[in-house]
């Protein structure tokens, strides 16, 4: 089962909230949260297990009717008290209403969370058989995502008990550890695989027995390590591993969601951990909803082609909100774990230029050697950037400047990166691009006809763009500093050599200031064609390459 939509009114901080994953062509596999303390992403947890509550029989009877306890969970779970929440899971499955007289009924193990409240330190129980649980149905869960998971003692004993059931069953010794070592060893290489020679090794479970604590021992270079010695970090990691090998066989076809499972964990260890639950533990028609506002969360879920990143941060709930997928390689979804100011250090190899807004993916998804661009808010964002700040480069739309303006630019501001054409749409709709484009479409494309259509085009429109040109051009920030008065004179009388390239018959000449932008979109060649396959060309890729080389 997998989430397309989730709406919630009145519930816990949101007022009216929408996550609309239905854009996507396919539901993604990973879904991840991301979003500083206290901005509301363990609330989308609670409507889980809300939902859980309600298909487990907890809340109300099992046949469907408006749940009887509702009056006693309003507190919790509401935002104004005066007023029921309201939730709409739209799902793969079909579409689930709470508060429904007859509500669509979800799969019974529709749901599989962790709380964020699940670690054990220590292990205390020294008697198996204490509990008595019910895997299948997930009766020990917390109910709340405030209160404490206690899961991973019981699943030592699950885990233990299976191991004697095999062995006493007569299987061998190799068929038990593959069973239940060795998937946990090579969950262990993939996330700790940096470690090398001390890489941590599971060797032995024993369950707790005669007044003792269970005991688990773990290899790490050459010494035994039990489970109470291990660090906060590598108890994080086999938690989490060990309660998936024990109840993954239950939910085959869930929703699991975590919180916060990158507690205690280094970057290169979130980034292990959360791509060896998403590709080798939980299966393909599976979904997983994970929080975080760690790093290494974002690192792997910005490169995976099935995740999608929904972004809370700086969001007021107190307002309606629908909140879609984030753009991949818009890298300023890392400004959550890490400031701009810290970016030149976390990125010290690569070379950071900030361009303006939503070009931003598409020059990431160039894959530029050793190059990152970062969102800035518009033109004098990335200009100012670029002046005062030596470890950061800046690229701009060309707009109206002649091609001397240009390089008196790049001489005085030795950051600032300029396009040859007046902006990133005439690179994506210049006719050597869409000739590409075409070409791997196996579509006809009429490149002389179409630059015709343009000069066209230009023609039609040339008295009004020459109207506009002074009121864009006094709102350029370039040399406006007191040393560079004259410069800036100079550029201010800069109008013939302008006007000169308006009343060119060259077609590259024209086609430099030429704002497709606005322009031209009235073309067929143009119609019906995606803006991010267009930026996919070698030609794009060869022609950015070149700027800035």
């Amino acid at each position: 089962m997998k989430i397309n939509k989730l709406e919630l009114k009145n519930f816990k901080r949101f007022d009216n909230l929408t996550i609309d994953l239905s854009a996507l062509t396919t539901p993604p596999k990973l879904v991840l949260l991301i979003g500083t303390n206290g901005s509301g992403k363990s609330s989308v947890f609670d409507v889980f297990e809300l939902i859980n509550k309600f298909q487990k029989g907890f809340i109300g009877s099992k046949d469907g009717v408006t749940p009887s306890e509702v009056i006693d969970l309003t507190p919790y779970y509401t935002k104004n008290s005066k007023t029921n929440p309201e939730i709409k899971l739209t799902t793969s499955d079909g579409v689930w209403l709470y508060n429904n007289p007859k509500p669509f009924k979800l799969r019974e193990n529709a749901f599989y969370g962790r709380t964020s409240f699940r670690q054990t330190p220590k292990l205390l129980r020294t008697t198996s058989g204490t509990t008595n649980v019910s895997f299948e149905n997930d009766s020990d869960r917390p109910r709340t995502f405030i209160d404490h998971d206690n899961r991973f003692e019981n699943d030592i004993e699950k885990v233990s008990a299976s191991i004697l059931t095999d062995f006493f069953g007569k299987n061998s010794t190799e068929k038990i550890f593959e069973s239940y070592i060795n998937p946990i060893n090579r969950a262990f290489e993939n996330i700790f695989s940096h470690q090398n020679d001390l890489l941590i090794k599971l060797i032995s479970i024993k369950p707790p027995l005669d007044g003792k604590i269970a005991e688990i021992l773990f290899e790490k270079g050459n010494s035994l390590i039990p489970y109470d010695y291990l660090s906060s970090g590598e108890k994080e990691v086999f938690n989490i591993l060990l309660d998936l090998l024990v109840r993954r066989e239950y939910f085959t076809d869930s929703v699991y969601f975590f919180d916060e499972i990158d507690l205690h964990l280094n970057t290169a260890l979130q980034k292990g951990l959360l791509k060896e639950i998403t590709e080798n533990w939980v299966n393909d028609n599976c979904q997983i909803w994970a929080a975080s506002h760690s790093l290494g969360f974002i690192e792997y879920a910005n490169e995976s082609a099935n995740a999608a990143i929904i972004d809370f941060d700086s969001l007021n709930f107190d307002v309606p909100q629908t909140v879609y997928p984030s753009a991949k390689n818009d890298f300023d979804i890392f400004e959550i774990a890490v400031s701009k100011d810290s970016l030149s250090n976390i990125f010290q190899d690569k070379r950071i230029i900030f361009s303006e807004n939503k070009d931003t993916p598409n020059y990431n998804n160039l894959n530029i050697k050793d190059t990152i661009f970062f969102k800035a808010l518009d033109k004098q964002d990335v200009y100012n950037k670029a002046k005062y700040y030596p470890q950061y480069f800046g690229l701009i739309d060309r707009d109206y400047l002649t091609d001397e303006e240009i390089e008196e630019l790049r001489a005085t501001y030795k950051n600032l990166y300029i396009l040859k054409y007046y902006s990133i749409e005439n690179y994506l709709y210049h006719p050597e691009n869409l000739e590409e484009y075409y070409k791997t479409e196996n579509k006809e494309f009429n490149k002389s006809g179409f630059i015709e259509a343009l000069c066209l085009d230009f023609l039609k429109n040339k008295s009004i763009l020459l109207t506009g040109i002074l009121g864009a051009r006094s709102g350029y920030p370039f040399f406006k500093e007191n040393e560079r008065h004259k410069l800036l004179e100079k550029f201010k009388n800069n109008k013939e050599n302008l006007v000169n390239m308006f009343d060119s018959i060259d077609f590259e000449t024209i086609y430099k200031i030429y704002p497709a932008k606005e322009y031209g979109r009235q073309l067929k060649e143009r119609m019906n064609i995606n803006r991010d396959d267009l930026a996919k060309t070698q030609w794009f890729k060869t022609k950015i390459e070149e700027l800035l080389s």
